[in-house]
């Protein structure tokens, strides 16, 4: 009888055993992962692909430990995507101009008009008193011509692309002197040389790394035949010690004398080194700084310079100059690649207004960053109280390859040796931004609003 029972029922025993048991018929159906998504705020097409993904993940993972957590594996790449649509950051690192934190804050504003642009139509090109097609940009370089004196102005998609069109323009096909110390590379190892070259320019390299001479300019332009001089302002690096170089005035003489332009790139994009916008004398965080207003007075046909870092809006590229030579660069075939749209034109023209009115607290950058450290002090003593930190006097930074070498005197919060909840801070809902250095965390304030406080505390607190 036990051999009957057995032979009788062996099969239907072990089919049922194979797959129990087999953890690849444990694995669900894709529609029930994605079901378990639905809470992500993902839409579906990529909760579909994070289920699938999931599953190809769990099945490697099978094979080679015997066993993977699909569930677990498609949560976690959904918040994964989620978080990089873009969260919304608590800066608490001290670097007011943080590139991966998208540089400059717009004001709100900035923002509603940015909005309104965006959700409307608008009179981008429209002429509306003749009703026919009109100039674009005309308000934006208004504001520009009366901010910096330039007699007429173009704004197009970044300052890489600002130098970009102007070589293109007046240089294409012809050789262009620059200091070798000036030969700069910004992030994501983007050189200016390759820049150059992607306008057509040809480069010549004149004087050596930390001096040059307005004669070894001179001889460039009596050897090459060029079609102007560029000078760059080096504002991601500083050379000291035994250094020289030439004058904007002087530089912008010669060109002249050799009847080409001097294109001057600033990068950061001071407006006007007196900052009438302050109220007050320029901090001194800003000595040394040049500024697109006294550039052109000393004779630059064209300068550029960002419209996201020092002056504190939208990412753009400005250039101001003579009307002939950005007249020439409007009409100019890269101008249309390299234009902006209404959304960043109405965010820029609401900051600009700022400066014109001479407001500059209404710009979140210029607000930070004036802040005194008296201001500042009663927050972070507080803040230091609730985390159990000390308080040291530290230094801001503005970033972005903005006034290196350059604090702004600022009080800290001091985690001594918890380095450690840095990982933790950015893993929050809301994620916080802070600085380690050496073994210890630090927690700049400059770049944190007040009502912020209390959210960093809480989660100092929750990731002990």
């Amino acid at each position: 009888m036990g051999a009957s029972y057995e032979g009788a029922l062996t099969p239907t025993w072990q089919t049922w055993l194979v797959s129990s048991t087999n953890p690849y018929r444990q694995l669900p159906a894709v529609d029930h992962l994605v079901e378990s998504l639905g809470d992500t705020g993902l839409p579906l097409a990529l909760r579909v692909d994070c289920a699938r993904t999931a599953l190809d993940l769990a099945r490697s993972e099978i094979s080679r430990r015997g066993e993977g957590d699909p569930w677990t594996i498609a949560a976690d790449l959904a918040r994964d995507i989620r978080r990089s649509a873009g969260a919304k950051v608590i800066n608490a690192s001290g670097v007011l101009l943080h590139t991966n934190l998208g540089r400059a804050p717009l004001s709100v504003e900035a923002a509603t008009a940015a909005l309104d642009a965006a959700t409307s139509y608008t009179n981008l090109e429209l002429d509306l008193d003749e009703g026919d097609r009109g100039g674009r940009g005309v308000y934006l370089a208004a504001l520009l011509r009366a901010l910096t004196g330039a007699e007429d102005a173009l704004v197009v998609n970044n300052n890489a692309g600002a130098v970009l069109l102007a070589l293109a323009t007046t240089a294409s096909g012809r050789s262009v002197p620059v200091a070798r110390g000036e030969l700069i590379e910004i992030g994501g190892s983007f050189r200016l040389p390759l820049v150059m070259e992607s306008g057509g320019a040809r480069l010549v390299e004149v004087g050596t790394t930390n001096r040059t001479r307005i004669g070894d300019f001179a001889t460039a332009l009596q050897v090459h035949d060029c079609g102007a001089v560029l000078k760059v302002h080096p504002s991601n690096y500083r050379v000291q010690g035994f250094v020289s170089e030439v004058p904007v005035g002087e530089l912008a003489a010669l060109a002249a004398q050799r009847g080409v332009p001097l294109i001057h790139d600033l990068g950061s994009g001071l407006l006007d080194a007196d900052v009438p916008w302050l109220g007050a004398r320029p901090p001194e965080w800003l000595k040394g700084e040049p500024a697109a207003r006294q550039s052109l007075e000393a004779g630059a046909g064209l300068v550029t310079f960002s419209g996201d870092k020092l002056v504190g809006g939208p990412q753009a590229g400005i250039i101001v100059g003579r009307s002939e030579l950005v007249s020439r660069l409007r009409s100019h075939p890269l101008a249309r690649a390299l234009r902006t749209d209404s959304m960043t034109d109405a965010a820029l023209a609401v900051t600009l207004e700022a400066y014109a009115d001479k407001n500059a607290r209404r710009i979140p950058l210029w607000r930070m960053a004036m802040a005194t450290e008296t201001e500042l002090a009663s927050r972070v003593r507080a803040l230091a109280q609730r985390v159990g930190g000390r308080v040291r006097s530290g230094m801001s930074i503005m970033g972005a390859g903005s006034l290196s070498g350059v604090g702004i005197p600022t009080p800290q919060v001091v985690l001594e040796g918890e380095d450690h909840l840095h990982g933790c801070l950015l893993d929050a809902d809301r994620p916080i931004l802070a600085r380690r250095q050496e073994k210890d965390l630090i927690l700049d304030p400059r770049a944190v609003a007040e009502q912020d406080d209390q959210h960093i505390a809480e989660m100092v607190t929750a990731c002990r």
